[in-house]
């Protein structure tokens, strides 16, 4: 069970990052539509964080506030490269950025498709729709995909 947690906790301090991340998009897309795409994908990844927490308390654990903080710390450093590349339609950092995205929700992807296939019909996780919240992942995976390839065909293409 202490690995469970863990595991947890991992993908809830990844989605304190992607969040932070999603953050700083939406403010550096405000006058484009891309605002708007980074603020519905900011939403879908907040509920897919209180999904995490409530597991979390469910298995009579805390949330972890120094996994936050590395999380934190590593949005930071990743941000720093990003606009390094520039963070605009048509630069680098806004490919990069995507691939950030795209890599971290992949792997919650992979998270609920391994509750499902370890723990599919435990009490533990009764009420918790696990292939629902992977189709919600593959959803979000498609779609910022979409974006990338239209983000690297801006950036290389020019």
């Amino acid at each position: 069970m202490k690995q469970l947690i863990s595991y947890l906790k991992d993908h809830l301090a990844g989605s304190v990052s992607a969040v932070e991340l999603l953050d700083h998009l939406i403010k550096t897309h405000e006058a484009d539509s891309l605002a708007k795409f980074f603020a519905t994908l900011r939403d879908d990844i907040i509920a897919d964080q209180d999904a995490l927490k409530r597991l979390i308390r469910r298995f009579n654990s805390k949330e972890s506030s120094v996994r936050k903080a590395g999380a934190w710390i590593v949005e930071k450093f990743t941000r720093v490269k990003l606009k390094a590349g520039g963070e605009k339609l048509g630069e680098l950092g806004l490919v990069q950025a995507l691939e950030v995205l795209l890599l971290g929700i992949t792997g919650k992807q992979l998270l609920w498709r391994a509750l499902s296939a370890s723990l599919g019909e435990s009490p533990l996780l009764k009420g918790v729709d696990l292939s629902q919240l992977e189709e919600r992942a593959i959803n979000q995976i498609d779609r910022v995909e979409a974006k990338r390839l239209d983000a690297a065909r801006e950036a290389f293409l020019r």
